[in-house]
């Protein structure tokens, strides 16, 4: 098999997801950088690997793939090292129902309503971030309440739940507010500590 090609950029939670499961597998791939805020604007070449113009997209021996979850599945599953889905069907629920509930409500209010405005607006908007602080506190209550006994979200295996909420959770945590809710919640603040440590974490950090 040819080595897997992604697209997008390295600022990007979601390129992240999928960056951390092809390290997490073990599998070398090829990052092609794609600012989709370019002032330039999408090149047309890239609407035929993501019709909507999104990061990322994924192709691999011609088998083209947008979207990030069916990314990081395919990933676990086409290629050898160790597995990222729970093999019991309850578990690939919980699994499906965390990094769902993460793209529904976590992700607009952790990284843009919270980081973003508060790190890139010169005059952010309070009661959007302080909207987003109340949805984020919900997110990690409901987190706690799913996650399974053990180091991981699904207890003793890492998977695709574990590398899906670890970049969101990480640009929350980049501004204090984030770091204060964080630490409302002793099982996620810890879990943070784990995931944050692994090799792969730090192989996909964006570079400053």
């Amino acid at each position: 098999m040819n080595r897997p090609t992604l697209y997008g950029a390295d600022y990007s939670v979601y390129v992240r997801i999928a960056r951390l499961a092809l390290e997490e597998k073990g599998v070398e791939y090829e990052l092609v950088p794609l600012d989709i805020f370019a002032a330039e604007g999408i090149p047309a070449w890239y609407l035929e690997h993501h019709p909507f113009g999104r990061i990322p997209a994924f192709e691999h021996d011609g088998f083209r793939l947008f979207e990030t979850n069916a990314i990081a599945r395919y990933i676990d599953e086409a290629f050898h090292g160790p597995a990222l889905q729970p093999a019991d069907a309850r578990g690939r629920a919980r699994m499906g129902q965390m990094t769902g509930m993460l793209d529904a409500y976590g992700y607009r209010a952790m990284v843009w309503d919270v980081a973003v405005e508060r790190l890139e607006k010169a005059e952010p908007d309070e009661a959007l971030i302080a909207g987003g602080l109340s949805q984020a506190e919900t997110v990690l209550r409901v987190l706690t309440s799913l996650k399974v006994p053990g180091p991981w979200l699904l207890g003793d295996q890492l998977t695709l739940a574990d590398l899906h909420a670890a970049p969101i959770i990480g640009y929350f945590l980049k501004v204090a507010e984030g770091k204060k809710r964080l630490a409302q919640f002793a099982e996620i603040h810890a879990w943070w500590g784990r995931i944050a440590a692994r090799p792969s974490f730090a192989k996909t950090e964006k570079a400053d």
